[in-house]
């Protein structure tokens, strides 16, 4: 695509509107990092809002950016990127958070993102050759591993705590880990802003790249990185109230010791994820993470049929999302 074709006030009108998904990537992915200290009373909602909000920002500091050179330059040929396909896969993801927000459906941002790009370049290019086959397998496959860890680091740390504190009063249990919940909530926090503020880092660079004003041989510029980060940790001090319910208290009861080794195995998760550059979603891996702290307890005490319904949300993430995106490329090409 030739550079010139892309105006200033192009640039400048994708720009707004992928932070404004970042906005609500933060707003849609709030209850990730607060459903458990708010569902267990460690902090009240607009409290612990703020805490996941600072964190969220703090991981700028903190992360190298590798998930975003994954998204820039790792999913779909750059080469084919134009105005039409970026607007149309910022559209996607956008709609398929509003419409989970809307019923309260514990989805991923990330993959809506990333099913977005793939339907405007499918639809652009009238089949799957502009598709970077490497990266988007990856991302597809920790659809199902990053859930999976979160479930195994989440168990695990839940039975090493029952068998330390087996000989401690209830009380005294609760009374250690209401704080040390605040820091298994915080590095979460860290974890979600150091993956996922990274993806629309990865878009504008996109943007950029395709604009001419960048290589994808460059270095991401710095007000790139930092309107990313602010704009997430904006949209998580606003939160989703709609879904912390759900992640709260409906896969399985909380107390401040299960949501410490909830929070801890997502966190630990999502900072292997984002060492190895791999985008995966925060929902996905809490949503494991609280899955397998329960069903220490016994499998009856997960509700597996409020999990199997977050399952088919994920599943269908992806192919959804790319369906907009596909048709908000084709109406982009008649109105922009």
């Amino acid at each position: 695509m030739d550079p010139l074709n892309f105006s200033m006030g192009v640039v400048v009108t994708l720009v707004v509107v992928a932070l404004l998904f970042d906005f609500m990537n933060g707003f849609h992915d709030a209850a990730n990092s607060i459903a458990t200290i708010v569902a267990t009373r460690v902090l009240k909602p607009q409290h612990a809002v703020l805490w996941a909000a600072s964190f969220n920002f703090l991981a700028y500091f903190l992360f190298h950016l590798k998930v975003a050179a994954t998204i820039g330059k790792g999913t779909i040929d750059p080469s084919i990127v134009d105005h039409y396909v970026i607007f149309g896969a910022l559209i996607g993801a956008i709609a398929w958070n509003l419409i989970t927000w809307y019923y309260g459906i514990p989805s991923s941002s990330s993959h809506a993102l990333v099913g977005g790009l793939v339907g405007a370049a499918v639809f652009k290019t009238g089949g799957f050759g502009a598709l970077i086959a490497s990266g988007v397998l990856k991302i597809v496959a920790f659809i199902f591993i990053a859930p999976f860890l979160g479930f195994i680091i989440g168990s695990s740390l839940m039975i090493g705590v029952s068998w330390l504190c087996r000989r401690m009063t209830q009380r005294k249990v609760d009374k250690y880990f209401r704080r040390l919940q605040l820091l298994s909530a915080a590095a979460y926090s860290l974890g979600h802003g150091g993956n996922d503020a990274q993806k629309t880092v990865g878009i504008i660079w996109l943007i950029l790249i395709a604009a001419g004003l960048s290589t994808t041989q460059s270095d991401i510029p710095p007000w790139v990185v930092l309107s990313c980060y602010t704009a997430m940790g904006l949209g998580t001090l606003f939160g989703g109230w709609r879904i912390i319910k759900t992640m709260g208290n409906r896969i399985t009861k909380l107390n401040q010791a299960r949501g410490f080794c909830a929070n801890s195995g997502g966190a630990f998760t999502l900072f292997l994820a984002s060492a190895f550059g791999i985008p995966v979603s925060t929902t996905h891996t809490i949503t494991g993470a609280i899955a397998g702290v329960g069903v220490t307890r016994g499998t009856r005490r997960v509700r597996w049929g409020v999990a199997s319904n977050i399952v088919w949300a994920w599943i269908l993430t992806i192919p959804c999302s790319a369906l907009i995106a596909g048709i908000a490329w084709y109406i982009g090409q008649l109105v922009l």
